[in-house]
């Protein structure tokens, strides 16, 4: 009979305490997405308009954007976070509110940098929508 295996204690992970950070707000035609991470890239929070309970074409609203980023800056919030810089992705409509509600919950914002990625003339982009 085999050796009964020594049960192994999870150290519980310790809360880290993140004054500055950097908020992450990807914005897709078809949903929003906000992650907040300290310095060096490590998230420490995040939300996005499907996760807060938003499906279908709601979840590409600014209304839906608003919601996932007040539940990620709180979370991250209570870590400590009160100063961070903020990194735009995509043509969404709901990169905007999303900005203002980090704003909004009291994170002084240092920066504003859009990190869209742009093609120097690569792939055929899709189809455009039909109005």
């Amino acid at each position: 009979m085999a050796d009964p295996k020594p049960k192994t204690r999870k150290r519980k992970r310790e809360r880290r305490n993140v004054a500055t950070g950097i908020v992450h707000i990807k914005s897709s035609f078809n949903n929003t997405i906000v992650s907040i991470t300290d310095t060096e890239g490590n998230v420490i929070s995040w939300a996005s308009s499907g996760g807060v309970g938003f499906s279908g074409s709601r979840k590409s609203t600014p209304f839906a954007a608003q919601m996932a980023a007040e539940k990620a800056g709180r979370a991250a919030m209570e870590l400590g976070l009160r100063r961070a810089e903020v990194r735009v992705k995509g043509p969404g409509s709901g990169r905007d509110t999303a900005l203002r509600q980090i704003q909004n919950l009291g994170i002084e914002v240092s920066g504003i940098k859009d990190v869209s990625p742009v093609p120097h003339n690569g792939c055929l982009a899709p189809k455009r929508k039909r109005p």
